[in-house]
């Protein structure tokens, strides 16, 4: 079975980015609460990330649920796999999770410098 076009840019933006947050408007200007409070666990870390507005297009934004099974957005990818939303990428801050997963996976930031 072939990827659709929406799940081939899916794809090669979670392969070709180390950390890509699909959220509800950009790292700079969050459009929702729980974007905003991703961005701020992942500026606290330090590490850098890809965000991709699922506002902007509503091909991505319907895609990025069906390609994780997930049905909320913000929606976090490590090197190609999916982390979670909100409430899992911050319990895994909180409890170090996130960082030892990012070291593991060899994503550079600035608290594992």
């Amino acid at each position: 079975m072939s990827d659709t076009p929406v799940e081939a840019r899916i794809r090669e933006e979670i392969t070709s980015n180390d950390v890509v947050l699909y959220m509800k408007g950009s790292p700079m200007f969050p459009q929702c609460g729980f974007s905003a409070a991703v961005v701020q666990v992942l500026s606290h870390i330090g590490v850098k990330f890809k965000g991709v507005n699922v506002l902007e297009d509503e091909e991505i934004r319907q895609g990025i649920k069906d390609f994780s099974n997930w049905p909320t957005i913000p929606q976090l990818y490590v090197k190609g796999e999916f982390v979670g939303g909100c409430d899992i990428v911050r319990e895994m801050a909180a409890e170090g999770e996130l960082q030892t997963l990012l070291k593991d996976k060899g994503v550079e930031t600035a608290t594992a410098a």
